[in-house]
């Protein structure tokens, strides 16, 4: 005889769990609205391995030639200029972020990460490299070895332990919440199915951390092919809505930055006006995931009774 379904579920992965009955949940100092700024580091191959896998639809043509050197060298620019712009801006606004590193990165370019958390900015671990993702293809050996492997060399390149996981092109199998509890970081940042954090069923406390993808750099411009001059008054409009409605369940606003699009001369001052207008903001509370996180697991404890 089949299970009977979970209330507004097909998984065990977390509770269901409509807003309006969710308890009060608000920021440090009382704000309603908390903003986060993620800086992606990706390290793009030249030629990837046969077995690995990727999400088409985000990279395009890459790969119908090779070599294709304009593409790589496009996004290699990142890691030569376009990072440095980026952290000029996030240190002229005093905005730590959180950097999201590839393990590829951290090996090639340690400078870059261990730049980074120099300056206060938090780092996770996101995958090893950009055109290899975590897909249900994997057996659970590969994949508890992917993540491991994230994991452990960003914990080399900057001395600590990352507490975070932005998988690459938000890839994962049925298990990957499970493993990324089991390899004890405190939360994934891959499912932008709600405005709040919230907590996973998977055994051990671990926290699901929404981002907000429409206003993804990658989706904005890349795949979406807005015009960067829209992206201030967007951000913003998105900003006022959401204080607004974090009045009694606070909000959260997630900004994805990529070195090799926002790094670029033309689009650059768009972000600094962006950045502008949100510091300018009374009601937002401005922090890195993990501080985030923090804040939210100590105003809404885990309970290990919680089920779907």
């Amino acid at each position: 005889m089949a299970a009977e379904p979970h209330r507004g579920m097909d998984h065990e992965l977390y509770a269901f769990s409509p807003l309006p009955e969710r308890p009060p949940l608000a920021w440090p100092g009382g704000a309603p609205l908390a903003l986060w700024v993620v800086l992606y580091l990706d390290y793009w191959e030249l030629q990837k391995p046969k077995d690995a896998h990727r999400a088409p639809d985000v990279h395009g043509t890459w790969g119908h030639q090779f070599p294709d050197l304009r593409t790589f060298t496009y996004r290699l620019y990142g890691e030569r200029v376009g990072v440095f712009r980026i952290l000029d801006v996030l240190a002229r606004h005093n905005i730590r972020a959180t950097v999201a590193a590839g393990a590829e990165i951290c090996r090639r370019h340690p400078e870059i990460v261990v730049d980074c958390a120099a300056r206060g900015h938090e780092v996770a671990a996101h995958g090893t490299h950009a055109m290899r993702m975590i897909t249900s293809r994997m057996s659970e050996e590969q994949e508890r070895a992917f993540i491991a492997e994230s994991v452990d060399t960003v914990e080399q390149a900057c001395g600590k332990r990352p507490r975070g996981w932005f998988g690459q092109d938000s890839g994962e199998s049925m298990r990957t919440p499970h493993l990324i509890a089991e390899a004890g970081l405190d939360y994934l940042a891959d499912w932008p199915n709600d405005e709040q954090p919230y907590w996973m069923t998977v055994g051990r406390p671990l926290v699901s951390l929404p981002i907000q993808t429409e206003l993804d750099d990658l989706q904005f411009l890349w795949l979406r092919q807005q015009p960067t001059w829209v992206y201030p008054s967007m951000v913003e409009a998105a900003a006022q809505r959401l204080a607004a409605d974090g009045a009694i369940h606070g909000r959260t606003l997630g900004l994805g930055l990529r070195t090799w699009l926002f790094g670029r001369p033309n689009r650059i001052r768009y972000l600094d006006e962006t950045l502008g207008r949100l510091v300018r903001r009374p009601d937002i509370w401005q922090a890195t995931a993990g501080e985030i996180v923090s804040a939210f697991t100590a105003a809404a404890p885990y309970s290990a009774g919680e089920k779907p």
